[in-house]
């Protein structure tokens, strides 16, 4: 296949993998397929670029009228001259080598998702390879109108659930130990986190597993949670899934109490209401990630609340909030940039959540998340649902 443009480019990019579980691949080539595949590009001219998606070849058809590449081939067509491997992701690696001599390119720029067994053909083709850290990175960060559309939807779907999550809980009736029960049966984390995903399937979602964690097992931030949901106690509800359609995430927390809601677990939850307010005042384009985490410690710290990860060294009355604010979103649930200590300026068009938590070893955790889109001198909140405690 000759690609003259490809003869002539000066700066060669590459990005490798498989589209449906490589983001940074996908993001590029728009393209969702289970096999491994090869996204080529390089500057065609002054003012424009070209790009090869080299692909399975039953997928070529489908990939030249979907996927965002100005050549679409597939392996065969750059097999070398001892022949392509019968191991799909090997022989994608070879073809990429081919394909490369044959245009006479003799290094590449990739990112920190090449896989190595691409590396290791290319190395072998005597083609050197450069990594850039920040290939792609900006790319996602600032995110495209429809980018922003599917997270909003995204975002929706998962408030939605949230609701009727947290509802279930407050709604449910506790028997003599304090247990809770839903429609005759007992209302374990297990259970609740099946309802969450059969709701969120049929909404087309699918769900890596939400937090559901009860009482002191929230006391640890990414407790998933396990057994019966109690009265009196604040249960985290951390739902995070993606749209099966867009592979775009939502990501929303609420914290729930069935009952008489404890003055300290409903001290610590205006608290951190209060610094998600914070740290959302301050969000803006040009402010550092690590100046809006400061916004949210200074809020806590106003109320006589503490951070850091030596909690479990403190006494057991102490609420704690032991990680940053929050992190971009969008492809996968954990982006750049880190709204913490060294984050980075924000930029316009970036999504992020907002999620400050307060944690006690006696008590459990509470915390709040809720999805902005960074502006130019504020944040567009898409979340809707109200921060309280009794549902």
């Amino acid at each position: 296949m000759n690609i003259p443009s490809l003869s002539d480019a000066r700066r060669v990019r590459v990005l490798a993998g498989i589209p449906a579980g490589n983001m940074n691949l996908f993001d590029r080539c728009q393209f969702l397929v289970g096999d491994p595949a090869v996204w080529v590009e390089w500057q065609a001219n002054e003012v424009a670029c070209e790009s090869l998606f080299l692909l399975r070849d039953i997928e070529m058809e489908r990939a030249s009228k979907q996927a965002r590449a100005t050549h679409v081939a597939c392996p065969a067509q750059y097999a070398p001259p001892e022949g392509l491997s019968g191991d799909r992701e090997t022989a994608t690696a070879q073809a990429l080598a081919e394909c490369l001599n044959q245009h006479k390119i003799h290094e590449v720029y990739s990112d920190r998702s090449l896989p190595l067994i691409f590396h290791e053909a290319l190395q072998q083709a005597s083609i050197r390879v450069h990594y850039d850290p920040q290939m792609g990175v900006m790319d996602r960060r600032i995110k495209s109108q429809e980018a922003m559309d599917s997270l909003a939807h995204a975002q929706k779907i998962t408030e939605s659930t949230m609701l009727k999550a947290c509802q279930t809980i407050c709604r449910a009736s506790a028997d003599s130990n304090g247990v809770l029960w839903h429609e005759g049966e007992i209302l374990s984390s297990e259970r609740l986190r099946a309802m969450i995903d059969y709701w969120l399937l049929k909404d087309g979602f699918s769900n890596p597993g939400s937090i559901v964690a009860c009482g002191q097992q929230g006391a640890d931030c990414h407790a998933m949670g396990k057994g019966p949901l109690h009265t009196e106690q604040p249960v985290i509800v951390d739902i995070f899934p993606r749209s099966k359609e867009s592979l775009y995430n939502g990501d929303c927390t609420r914290t729930a109490v069935h009952g008489i809601i404890p003055d300290e677990v409903n001290a610590a939850y205006g608290a951190v209401v209060a610094a998600k307010k914070a740290a959302m005042d301050c969000t803006r384009e040009g402010v550092t990630g690590q100046q809006v985490h400061e916004a949210t410690l200074k809020a806590l710290e106003e109320l006589g609340y503490h951070s850091g990860l030596d909690y479990q060294k403190a006494h057991n009355d102490q609420w704690v909030m032991v990680h940053g604010t929050g992190h971009g979103i969008g492809l996968e649930v954990h982006e750049p940039p880190l709204l913490d200590f060294k984050g980075p300026a924000l930029k316009q068009h970036e999504a992020l959540t907002i999620e400050p938590g307060l944690y006690n070893l006696q008590s459990g955790g509470v915390r709040s998340e809720d999805m902005v889109l960074v502006q130019a001198e504020d944040c567009l909140n898409l979340n809707h649902l109200p921060d309280i405690l009794n549902w």
